[in-house]
């Protein structure tokens, strides 16, 4: 039996709400759906050039200690296993919720994990859950923007933890397809 796949790329794990509006987008699907979670893992080497140039510039976004003497491969395993952990429970929340779902964190570039899941898998849609990134997609550098330059699968982008209502203003949930 085939089944219609489903690439979720998502920046955090997801919440309940979250699992419903996506399950509520696949409701009239005949085939079963099977999700594909894909959590990019952040380099720890662009965590700390980011707090080092927030030090520099005099906000006080990140403590010294975190920067100075602490070993970036220390950052990284904190960073991966809290990354795992978030993609366990998105997946542990879908399966909760009926959902068939699988995932993987990544660690190349988020839009080339997407395009390569989607051709592994011959999805049928990719959706892109994120917190609103206003500078990024008014720029179309946002994940979303870039999805739709590469891929051949229709991109959904829906805002975490916000219903259709709340992320268009008119029920929409849809920044454009």
């Amino acid at each position: 039996m085939s089944s219609y796949d489903v690439v979720l790329l998502i920046e955090q794990a997801l919440s309940v709400q979250d699992i419903e509006q996506v399950r509520g987008l696949h409701e009239s699907i005949e085939d079963p759906v099977r999700y594909h979670v894909i959590l990019p893992v952040e380099d720890a080497a662009v965590r700390i050039e980011s707090a080092m140039g927030s030090l520099a510039t005099g906000e006080m976004l990140a403590s010294p200690s975190m920067v100075m003497g602490t070993d970036v491969q220390d950052i990284q395993n904190e960073i991966l296993a809290t990354s795992r952990g978030e993609l366990k429970a998105t997946i542990q929340r879908m399966q909760d919720a009926g959902a068939t779902a699988v995932g993987d964190t990544v660690s190349i570039d988020p839009i080339d994990a997407l395009r390569a899941k989607v051709a592994e898998v011959s999805a049928a849609e990719a959706i892109i859950l994120t917190r609103p990134h206003v500078v990024s997609e008014f720029f179309h550098l946002d994940w979303t923007s870039r999805a739709r330059r590469k891929l051949g699968v229709p991109v959904l982008h829906l805002l975490e933890q916000e219903n259709f209502d709340e992320q268009s203003g008119e029920g929409e949930g849809i920044t454009g397809l």
